[in-house]
């Protein structure tokens, strides 16, 4: 069988997303128009928060949330080594100080007990805040951080790029979406092509919280305020100030279009994740591959679909050779030589490295079909039986 390449992950454009786009761009707004706050509207509306705040990208989403919460200079903050560098260098951008933690064997998540262990160890007062991420899309337990966070006085900032559509069920029996506001002050959302809704580029924050969602709004546009209640000056109708040193972090009409379409049919995609996934985890029964985990009460979103392999370096060289191109998500973060020169050293996280040493994406998106993925298991069972 004559495969053509097929990714790890990719976007699903439809004709009607390409008919929105063209709307637009026949409109009189490509940018700073009526459809960022449709958008706003509608991602809100879709993982059930009260607010949301379209930005240029998810990096731009954690640097925006880490203003908002005001992190300085000194500030110090808790995360992953395992998730892109971006939900550690917002920290940076503001001066803040970054404190990795090791992850959970099974979910492969930041491990609540030992970020505990570091809040035990440290003076009251040492840390500011916990960037918790849904990697891969596997839902965190925010009610427990949420009580962590509180015992010690901590914001929380959920990182759930991967994660629109996944959920846990908290101990009330209530289904606590992914970057619903609920436990989280903030959580971010990334619409890059290969994430669940494609913007091109393309980020947001959610919130509960109408101070920070003011605060954020007025970041993401230069810090320029033009509510005439809130002037402290006024010239005339055409009267701006930039009353604090913001940003040029908005998304435009254009991207927005596009990603309004690709919401609508975001659960039907989520469900097509969930399809592959079972199809995986079914075909690999037998095989001497770590699938993933899932707790009965969380619902996993499935941007990635990660496996473990002792042998993962010879199967991803196996499977590029064949077109399949699987990725590795991700190098630990503590690894990047400019944590390194901040005293960070390989063998400080003894999970997240085993993890790293194994883990390999296997193709995961909606358009995957049924012949593409039954390719990807067939070479997989080929490598292990040869």
């Amino acid at each position: 069988m004559n495969m053509k390449t097929i990714p790890y992950g990719r976007q699903h454009v439809t004709e009607e997303d390409i008919q929105a786009v063209v709307s637009v761009l026949r409109s009189d707004n490509l940018t700073q128009g009526p459809k960022v706050k449709e958008f706003e509207d509608a991602f809100a509306g879709y993982i059930g928060s009260k607010y949301a705040v379209a930005v240029a990208n998810g990096t731009a989403a954690l640097h925006l949330s880490a203003l908002a919460l005001h992190v300085k200079p000194g500030d110090k903050v808790i995360t992953t080594p395992i998730t892109f560098v971006a939900s550690a260098n917002c920290v940076r951008y503001c001066g803040g100080e970054v404190v990795f933690a090791d992850i959970d064997s099974e979910t492969y998540l930041l491990d609540i007990d030992r970020v505990r262990t570091i809040l035990e160890n440290a003076p009251r007062g040492a840390f500011q805040g916990i960037i918790p991420v849904d990697y891969a899309g596997y839902p965190l337990n925010l009610e427990a951080y949420r009580e962590l966070a509180d015992e010690y006085g901590l914001w929380l900032l959920e990182d759930a790029c991967h994660a629109p559509g996944g959920y846990f069920v908290d101990g009330a029996g209530q289904r606590r979406f992914c970057g619903n506001g609920h436990y989280a002050e903030l959580a971010v959302f990334s619409f890059h092509p290969v994430k669940h809704i494609a913007a091109g580029e393309g980020g947001m924050v959610t919130t509960n919280d109408e101070k920070l969602y003011r605060r954020l709004l007025n970041l993401r546009t230069h810090g320029i305020q033009q509510d005439p209640g809130k002037l402290e000056d006024n010239h005339g109708p055409w009267y701006y100030e930039m009353q604090e040193l913001g940003f040029n972090y908005r998304l435009t009409d254009i991207q927005s279009a596009l990603a309004i379409s690709q919401v609508q049919r975001a659960a039907r995609n989520l469900e097509r994740r969930h399809d592959i996934a079972r199809r995986y985890d079914e075909a690999f029964r037998d095989m001497p591959i770590v699938t993933p985990k899932v707790a009965a009460q969380a619902f996993h979103a499935y941007h990635l679909y990660v496996i473990r392999s002792e042998r993962r370096d010879e199967l991803l060289r196996y499977l590029r050779e064949l077109r399949i191109m699987v990725q590795v998500h991700y190098i630990p973060v503590h690894y990047q030589p400019y944590y390194r020169c901040r005293g960070w050293k390989k063998g400080d996280f003894p999970v997240a490295e085993a993890f790293y040493r194994q883990c390999l994406s296997l193709p995961i998106y909606p358009s995957l079909t049924e012949g593409e993925q039954e390719y990807v298991i067939k070479k997989i069972s080929d490598f292990f039986q040869g």
